[in-house]
């Protein structure tokens, strides 16, 4: 029998706003009794065409029996969708749950019939393959697991929005109809075709904001100055291509021209008649919404927001910032800001300069994309004080609150902008990180990402972004950006140092670096730098201090022909004569042109002291003659070369510091070699399959782990209530350990197992809920920490076997335990307050035989406290190894992250672990032991015998399927994991599991909701 709609609360969690392939938004959300009329007025606006693919047959209008049927749904069998637009509908979607006979049905039926409606003047804007992806999502959601569709041969374009989608499916045709039948199990085709759509969409939404072909100025003051005027004074001097109009309230009306810029005015922007498609607003905070309102009804793309007063003040601004984001989705227009610096575009068709900045910077291959207009200012003037012919600005934005528009929309862009060769981010806030670690990777595959991450150490966003504050520590998160190839540096400074290397000079081929220059001080604490930054410097070359332009030419023409080495740092102090900064910059650039025309180009450097107009000159625009025949031309500099057609010279950029050249290069050497990995781990990573590996057990225990006490809701019914009260349905789970700490609360392993085994070996539910006050997320209120006997079944279904633990309540229980064990055996605490405190005592080894045990046990309780408060048990001991510890947990933002580490000090006292995301191939399991800086004691230091890192790595790679496989698994907790030469030893075992959020990074594509 069908549910009625009564018992089903409106899912406010299947909510979203979406980018449209045409880069305009449009919010998906459930169909309600209350969208009557909205859907009689949407039916009318459709053409009968497309009426008549919908019905397959003539179908004017909707009677009331229609319009009630398409309103009214139980949000389980039937349900429907609708994408709006200034809250009037443009497309809607619908699926009805059928049995194998094609005919209504409830659960468990697992098929449901699919049909759209796109309203015509928004074919085409890719909302009906928004809407497949929702309404797939939902259906998944509530257990159907395939679709089935029926559309006329002729509407070519709905039969293509289901074969593009990338699920698996199967057509046939039958009474002149085409039914299509697909499965709505992401592959990975189907994930690679929503993640391209996704670039596209949002992509196009940012080239909107930086192409505009025309800026209205909403706020342009009456007298010169004050912010409107400022950004009005600066577009007009940058250049800008499009059209420019001033607009404010206030103009008299007479005036229709504002002075001396010459500038239509207008006092709305209803006014100007024509289209606008970028306005930015500067007006009070409190008039912001009417102006958004005429910029949506005048159809405007995009805002630039530089109006304050927003969440950076306080309660009050941050609900206004949420509803100045609704309210421009509502309309279909993204939004640059609040409190916005704002944008900047130097392609010369383009020239837009919608900033407070007083210049449009010089052209070039570096984006620049900032969360504060503070550090926006300080990195444009920093490039040009350093010489902006070395690396100019292709484009720049200053997101302020960042409310909509993010640094994950602009890495979209900057994927395929032929004109951004290096991308440069200040980030205070990441606000989806497993969104941006993926983006990133993908970008840096192609061109380098440099970032600063600020708001490192207090855990939380600054107070104008509306984001919350992932879980996981700092150090995970520079982890997971180094492993999606993220060059991360640490200020301002080292992100404009970085930026110029990386857009004006090739990747170094290693880590091999020559040293050569008039300074044999200057050389030697170059050469010092290079070992500090781990590169391999060669022994410095000193040209003495009476060295002249052309020795400088001819020693760096020789270290670039050297195949021993992979980059050069050139270091220069005012010498006897003291030549010209221009000439010694004309040789140092013809010696690099010279490499580059024989294809030998490496990346140079140069670190001067007190040589003013160096830096300039080595960035000028320059073309240097002919490299004639090529190694052994050995010219002058300045030589006459007419016979040979100049070209280009590369621009070398110049660095007052040594340490400064020679981090950039060093960030530069990690990121070639990540680059060379990247590709190389393409072709060759995978995900191992095993064997033994019972993926469906561990479900099937899973569920009954997690089953509810009897009369509790169903998770099902939770998640619905949570999304009903407004709950986050992606927070952290209750007891999700940040990755680098156990589990809170875990269970202590070698908990009684008489008090969890049922006879027939299979798992029972007992760990107790959570308390509710831990977390706000509703899935937390049933996590659950799994005893130690269903902790190591679970395991054991994914091949990871955990060495037993008998409790030993009393002296004869523990010798009876290590008679069934057999000795030699350790006893160990497991109280909270002592485990893996070895250095508390509260182990104690290689107990031979039953006086040994007794004694240790005497020994233990008597230090330490009594039997019951210890919590003592009895394990056979392993063979000697190296102590390791392997964690997995969830992190609401990240998403699953696996960990490693040597246990005890090196991971807890100097937080020497490393951390991957799940899933983990071969290549990450095996970087990652590799990756923390007590590696070595793997792998013989100092003459003793290597451990088994194949199984170590193999452990990691089955935790990692494990925690993929089932998202119910929220932590995993591995401590201590004994390596030996041969094999390991898992000793202690710890899990936690918590109903999954029904949103997941395969899910639908949707903007953060505001």
């Amino acid at each position: 029998m069908r549910q009625s709609s009564d018992t089903h609360a409106y899912p406010a969690h299947w909510e979203a706003d979406v980018v449209l392939r045409d880069g305009g938004t449009a919010r998906i959300r459930p169909i309600t009794a209350d969208d009557a009329q909205r859907l009689v007025s949407f039916y009318e606006r459709v053409s009968d065409e497309s009426k008549y693919y919908r019905f397959f047959a003539p179908y004017p209008r909707l009677s009331d029996r229609d319009v009630h049927r398409f309103t009214h749904h139980d949000y389980v069998d039937r349900v429907g969708l609708a994408a709006t637009v200034g809250d009037e509908f443009i497309a809607t979607v619908r699926y009805d749950r059928i049995d194998g006979h094609g005919l209504p049905s409830t659960a468990p039926a697992d098929e449901a019939e699919v049909a759209f409606l796109v309203q015509d003047a928004h074919q085409g804007r890719g909302v009906a393959s928004a809407l497949l992806e929702h309404i797939a999502a939902v259906a998944r959601e509530r257990g159907i697991r395939r679709f089935a569709a029926e559309v006329l041969p002729a509407n070519t374009k709905m039969i293509k929005v289901f074969t593009d989608a990338g699920y698996t499916q199967k057509r046939s045709f039958e009474d002149g109809v085409v039914r299509l039948e697909f499965d709505l199990e992401p592959t990975d085709r189907s994930l690679a075709v929503m993640r391209a759509r996704e670039q596209r969409a949002e992509a196009r939404s940012v080239q909107r904001l930086l192409a505009p072909g025309s800026v209205a100025v909403i706020g342009t003051g009456r007298a010169p100055g004050g912010v409107g005027r400022t950004v009005l004074r600066n577009l007009l001097d940058g250049g800008f291509s499009g059209r420019v109009y001033a607009v404010n309230r206030a103009f008299p009306g007479e005036q229709d021209r504002l002075d001396p810029e010459g500038v239509p005015a207008h006092r709305s922007i209803h006014e100007i008649g024509g289209p606008v498609d970028l306005a930015v607003v500067a007006v009070p905070a409190a008039q912001v919404p009417s102006v958004v309102a005429d910029c949506g009804d005048s159809g405007v793309q995009s805002l630039v927001v530089v109006s304050a007063g927003y969440a950076e003040s306080g309660p009050e601004g941050r609900d206004r910032q949420r509803e100045l984001v609704r309210q421009a989705r509502t309309y279909g227009m993204r939004i640059i800001g609040p409190n916005a610096f704002g944008v900047i575009n130097t392609a010369d068709g383009v020239r837009l300069n919608a900033s407070l900045s007083p210049r449009l910077p010089a052209p070039g291959r570096l984006g620049l994309f900032t969360q504060s207009g503070a550090i926006g200012i300080a990195l444009l003037s920093g490039l040009d004080l350093r010489g902006a012919g070395t690396a100019g600005v292709s484009t720049f934005i200053s997101a302020g609150n960042r409310a909509d528009v993010s640094g994950n929309d602009v890495l979209q862009y900057w994927y395929d902008d032929p004109r951004t060769d290096v991308a440069l981010m200040y980030l205070e806030s990441i606000g989806n990180p497993r969104k941006f670690t993926r983006l990133a990777k993908r970008t840096a595959a192609v061109k380098p990402v440099v970032v600063v991450k600020g708001a490192r150490h207090s855990g939380s966003a600054p107070t104008g972004h509306a984001v919350p504050a992932p879980g996981i520590p700092d150090a995970t998160v520079s982890a997971l950006l180094r492993q999606a190839g993220v060059i991360r540096v640490d200020t301002v400074t080292e992100l404009v140092d970085a930026g110029l290397l990386l857009a004006s000079q090739p990747l170094p081929g290693g880590p091999r670096i020559a040293i050569l220059g008039n300074s044999d001080s200057l050389g030697l604490l170059t050469y010092d730098a290079c070992l500090t930054d781990g590169l391999r410097p060669l022994p410095p070359r000193d040209l003495t201090t009476a060295a002249a332009p052309d020795d400088f030419r001819r020693a760096l023409a020789a270290a670039l022909a050297d195949d021993a080495c992979d980059a050069v740092v050139v270091t220069a102090i005012p010498g006897v004569g003291a030549a010209a900064a221009a000439d010694l910059a004309r040789a140092m650039r013809h010696a690099a042109a010279e490499a580059a025309a024989r294809g030998a180009a490496k990346p140079v450097a140069v670190v001067h002291l007190q040589i003013p107009g160096l830096a300039e000159a080595l960035a000028e625009p320059w073309d240097a003659p002919g490299a004639g025949d090529g190694a052994g031309n050995e010219a002058a500099a300045g030589d006459d070369a007419a016979d040979e057609a100049p070209f280009p010279a590369p621009r070398i950029p110049a660095y007052p510091a040594s340490e400064r050249a020679v981090r950039a290069l060093a960030e530069a050497v990690g990121y070639a070699r990540w680059r060379r990995q990247a590709e190389e781990a393409g072709k060759t990573a995978q995900f191992p399959e095993y064997e033994d590996i019972d993926e469906a057990g561990a479900a099937a225990d899973i569920d009954v782990l997690l089953a509810p006490p009897e009369g509790e809701p169903t998770a099902q019914a939770r998640t619905e209530e949570a999304a009903t009260e407004g709950t986050p349905t992606g927070a952290a789970p209750t007891g999700a350990a940040p990755t680098g700490a156990a589990p809170t609360g875990a269970a202590p392993t070698g908990a009684a197992p008489a008090e969890a085994a049922q006879a027939d070996g299979a798992p029972r539910p007992q760990a107790a809920a959570a308390p509710p006050d831990e977390s706000a997320d509703a899935h937390a209120l049933y996590a659950v920490t799994l005893s130690a006997p269903d902790a190591q079944r679970l395991l054991a279904r994914y091949g990871v076997s955990v060495l037993p633990a008998l409790p030993a309540p009393d002296p004869d229980a523990a010798v009876r335990a290590a008679a069934r064990l057999g000795f030699p055996v350790a006893i160990k605490t497991t109280a909270p307050h002592l485990r893996h405190r070895a250095d508390l005592g509260g182990v104690r080894l290689d107990l031979g035989g039953e006086a040994e045990l007794r004694r240790a046990y005497a020994e233990l309780t008597d230090y330490l406290g009594a039997p019951e408060e210890l919590r003592l048990v009895v394990q056979r001991m392993a063979p000697r190894g190296v102590d390791t510890v392997v964690r997995a947990a969830i992190d609401p933002a990240a998403g699953a992250v696996l960990s490693f580490g040597l246990a005890g000090a090196p991971s807890e006292l100097l937080g020497d672990t490393a951390h991957r995301l799940v899933p983990a191939t071969d290549r990450d399991a095996a970087e990652l032991i590799r990756s923390i800086r007590t590696a070595p004691l793997l792998f013989g230091w100092r003459g003793s015998r290597p451990v088994d890192t194949a199984a170590l790595e193999e452990l990691l790679l089955r935790v990692s399927r494990m925690v993929d496989d089932h998202p119910e698994v929220v932590s995993v907790d591995l401590e201590p994991v004994v390596v030996a030469p041969h094999g390991l030893s898992v000793l202690g075992a710890a899990v936690r599991l918590a109903p999954p959020p029904p949103r997941t990074d395969l899910g639908p594509r949707h903007l953060p909701s505001y």
